[in-house]
Order: structure tokens, then C-alpha cells, then sequence
């Protein structure tokens, strides 16, 4: 299970954060992603790090504030400072708990204001992606279906491998989810053929439910054969676990045979 890096924002819910370590390590896992570890500090999050013997391989950066709506702030207009300050944190963060992949949440914006916001996003990654790229750290944007997070500045494909295309930095990569993918365009696993050279993370979950592959309709044995030749790189658990977290690991074995 070395691919497999299990989200502790959405598995072992059941305790409270700092405890999520112990039971990822129970489960047989090595490897872990956050979306924001900011609410504890760095160290006390390096410690269960340490502790359980696992690695970080992402976290997001910091999205604004999640109570009052934002979804990231990247593509925000009149933000531009507040997230110059969130990538310094990220970073920080990043060193810490030597996670080198670190996701950017472009943010909720306004019909009238999708002109702006692109250039404010393509500003905002570049300096995010030159700053992360002396600390050896890739810069991940992500496409989120529209259906879950409505008014979602990236929301598909095309726009994002565009953004990447005309930033032109070596470190800012695409983060795959199949199950966001799925949602907006179906058919992942031929987009995912099409854009691989650009991916610098992957993530998975099942639609509908967005639960663990198996749950339902989307074809994973033939994504994870793919996965299985074509793809080194971790792959991010996320999903909301149908039952108990401990118990929705089954599919994992024949995953790693190439099937689900």
C-alpha cells in the first residue's frame, strides 16, 4: 500500500485529528495527505508524523476563511497580499513536515468577475509556483466540479492545462482527481491519457457518493491497470468512507494487482 496516501481530512473522521496518524498506521499505511494542517502546529503535526513513522506528501495551502465561504483565494481579486502571506505559510509548513506537493485553491468568483480573476490566478501562481520552486515544492491546481462546489473559478480541464500551459513553470503540475474529473467531463481515464505528462498528483474516489472505489459506477480496475504502468507517483485517498474508515480499505488488493 506505498502508493496509497490516505486523506486525514476525510478518513478517520470517527477521531479527532492528531489520533487520524495512529489509525493510518494501524491500517498499513505509510504515506498520508492533508488539505489544511493549519488549524495545529507544524510541530505538533511533524511529532505524530515522527511518531507513527509516516510521510506527508501534500497539503493545501491556506483557503481563506472556510466558515465565512472562501474556497481559496487565488483567483480572488484585492486578495493578492492576504495570499502572498498564505504561501509563505504554506511553505513553512511544507518544510516542516516535508510534504513537497502543495495544492492551490483558486476560489469562489462571480460570473462579472471571471475576466479578472483569471489574470489574478495566473499572477498569483506564478509568484506562488517561483517561490515553492526554490524549496523543491510543486504547485498543484486542481479542476472541482461545479455540482459540489458551485462558482468554482477552476472547474475544468481545459481551462486548467491552458493556466499551466501559459505559466511555463516546471513545478506547477495538475492534480488528477478522477472522481472531480468524472463529474465534469466523464471518461477520466482518457482525459487522464491525454494530460499524464502534466500530472503531479492523483487523487480517487467513486461517484456517485464520492466514497471508495467500488462504491460505485466509475471503472477502476482499468484506471488503476493504468495506474499500475503509467503512473509513479502517490495516490491520494479521497473520499468520505461509506462505512467505517478501517473497513473501507477493501478494495486496496486487487488495486494493487491492477483491478477494483
Amino acid at each position: 500500500m506505498n502508493k496509497f496516501a490516505v486523506n486525514l481530512s476525510t478518513i478517520f473522521t470517527e477521531v479527532p485529528f492528531l489520533e487520524r496518524f495512529k489509525k493510518t498506521v494501524e491500517s498499513g499505511f505509510s504515506k498520508v495527505e492533508c488539505q489544511f494542517p493549519y488549524a495545529f502546529s507544524k510541530e505538533e503535526v511533524k511529532k505524530e508524523l515522527e511518531r507513527n513513522q509516516l510521510s506527508m506528501v501534500l497539503i493545501n495551502l491556506p483557503p481563506g476563511d472556510w466558515e465565512k465561504g472562501d474556497r481559496g483565494i487565488a483567483a480572488i481579486p484585492n486578495r493578492t497580499a492576504e495570499f502572498k502571506k498564505s504561501v509563505d505559510e504554506a511553505i513553512r509548513y511544507a518544510q516542516t513536515l516535508d510534504a513537497d506537493k502543495v495544492h492551490c485553491m483558486a476560489g469562489i468568483v462571480a460570473e462579472s468577475d471571471l475576466e479578472k480573476a483569471r489574470q489574478v490566478f495566473m499572477d498569483n501562481l506564478l509568484y506562488a509556483g517561483t517561490e515553492m520552486a526554490k524549496y523543491g515544492i510543486t504547485l498543484l491546481i486542481e479542476p472541482i466540479n461545479p455540482y459540489d462546489m458551485p462558482g468554482y473559478f477552476l472547474n475544468n480541464i481545459d481551462q486548467a492545462v491552458e493556466i499551466i500551459d501559459v505559466i511555463g513553470l516546471p513545478n506547477v503540475k495538475l492534480q488528477f482527481d478522477f472522481y472531480h474529473i468524472e463529474r465534469i467531463h466523464g471518461n477520466p481515464l482518457k482525459i487522464y491519457q491525454q494530460y499524464k505528462d502534466l500530472v503531479g498528483h492523483v487523487q480517487i474516489a467513486d461517484h456517485p457518493g464520492r466514497n471508495e472505489p467500488g462504491t460505485g459506477g466509475m471503472n477502476y480496475k482499468d484506471i488503476f491497470e493504468y495506474l499500475n504502468e503509467s503512473y509513479k507517483g502517490e495516490i491520494g485517498l479521497e473520499y468520505n468512507p461509506q462505512g467505517r474508515s478501517e473497513e473501507s480499505f477493501k478494495w486496496i488488493k486487487s488495486a494493487e494487482k491492477g483491478g477494483a
